[in-house]
């Protein structure tokens, strides 16, 4: 059976640049800022990493997010939906970096899976 680990987390942020000061000022974590997707990445010093997700329509303040990490996106919904949960949103170019998507689980939890891309 594939490992599939807990790779990355979300929280939503009115504020990018806020929730970076805090959580860095708070915690020693350091962040990368990425304007050109508009988001922030922080690296708490230890895995999990994770970033900071802009509220808007699909992200409301509040929602926290957890990525599953898999090396195939496609069967693992498969998987996901064969199991009673259902795809939210369908495997998703993150340029440059790599892919993800968001299901929800039987209970009604919205978890994303993320793989990386392939050098």
């Amino acid at each position: 059976m594939t490992k599939h680990p807990i790779v990355h987390v979300e929280f939503s942020a009115r504020d990018r640049g806020e929730a970076a000061n805090f959580y860095g000022d708070v915690f020693g974590w350091e962040m990368q800022d990425m304007p050109e997707l508009n988001y922030t990445t922080f690296n708490p010093g230890k895995e999990p990493g994770g970033g900071f997700n802009p509220v808007g329509e699909q992200v409301k303040a509040g929602d926290v997010f957890v990525y599953i990490g898999t090396d195939d996106i496609d069967a693992t919904l498969g998987e996901i939906e064969a199991a009673g949960g259902k795809t939210a949103i369908p495997k998703s170019e993150i340029p440059g970096v790599g892919w993800f998507a968001f299901f929800t689980d039987p209970t009604g939890n919205m978890v994303a899976l993320y793989t990386g891309r392939q050098e």
